[in-house]
């Protein structure tokens, strides 16, 4: 029993190597980078939305922010999927990533609520494509054997950002400004994603049946709903008292 133990144990070390083997090295770190960066700015707002509402004096618009991220992410999502099936997902990341960085220099760079509702709500299409595109490259990279280890290093990039995102974001608030907290990530994540190129390139094109072209429409009617929800718990003629 000792002997199996140990083989299991010698085997999982060996799967645990390979995600980080000179062929799956690049990849593995642009991927979980991506991931980490994310999550820090997904936990990170939450922190210094307070200040930034009170300096663009958009606290009747406060929920929305948060809302409209997550709204516009389903149509992200929606249209990588039907982008992956098409056309494979370097297209889908690539893109994904330019709405990404359009939507979070936008917000650092606004100098009004609405601005910054516009670039949250760029910023979520491109994170929801991203997503997609991440878990679709997972399973044309890497070898059915490796896709839990990868899928594991993916929820570990969470644990960082969840432990120390909040602090780092009142750090950047106090010491930098609220904007440094949008404008920093678009810095780390295209170098991130330039690890992803040799992986991308190595793809073929496998076309396959998508989901009906309906689905977009769909999804772009849920985001519109939780929008109009968002606004309507939280009209922007209240003040706060």
């Amino acid at each position: 029993m000792s002997a199996s133990v140990s083989t299991s144990a010698s085997q999982d070390g060996t799967a645990a190597a390979s995600i980080l083997s000179p062929r799956y090295r690049a990849t593995t770190l642009g991927m979980v980078a991506l991931v980490s960066l994310g999550a820090f700015e997904a936990l990170a707002i939450a922190t210094a939305m307070p200040t930034v509402a009170a300096a663009l004096d958009g606290l009747p618009l406060y929920a929305f922010a948060f809302g409209s991220t997550l709204a516009t992410s389903v149509v992200g999502m929606t249209a990588a999927g039907r982008w992956c099936d098409r056309r494979g997902p370097a297209g889908a990341l690539w893109g994904g990533l330019a709405c990404f960085v359009a939507g979070l220099l936008l917000a650092g760079l606004a100098v009004s609520m609405p601005m910054l509702i516009a670039g949250r709500l760029v910023q979520g299409l491109g994170a929801g494509a991203l997503s997609v595109s991440l878990y679709v490259l997972v399973g044309r990279q890497y070898p059915q054997a490796l896709r839990p280890r990868i899928f594991a290093a993916f929820s570990a990039g969470w644990v960082v950002p969840s432990l120390i995102g909040p602090a780092l974001s009142g750090l950047v608030v106090e010491h930098l400004g609220w904007r440094w907290v949008f404008l920093a990530v678009p810095v780390l994540a295209l170098p991130a994603a330039w690890l992803l190129r040799p992986a991308l390139a190595r793809l073929t094109p496998t076309p396959q049946a998508g989901a009906p072209g309906h689905s977009i429409g769909w999804a772009a009617g849920a985001a519109i709903g939780v929008c109009a929800l968002s606004m309507a718990a939280h009209p922007p003629g209240l003040r706060a008292a």
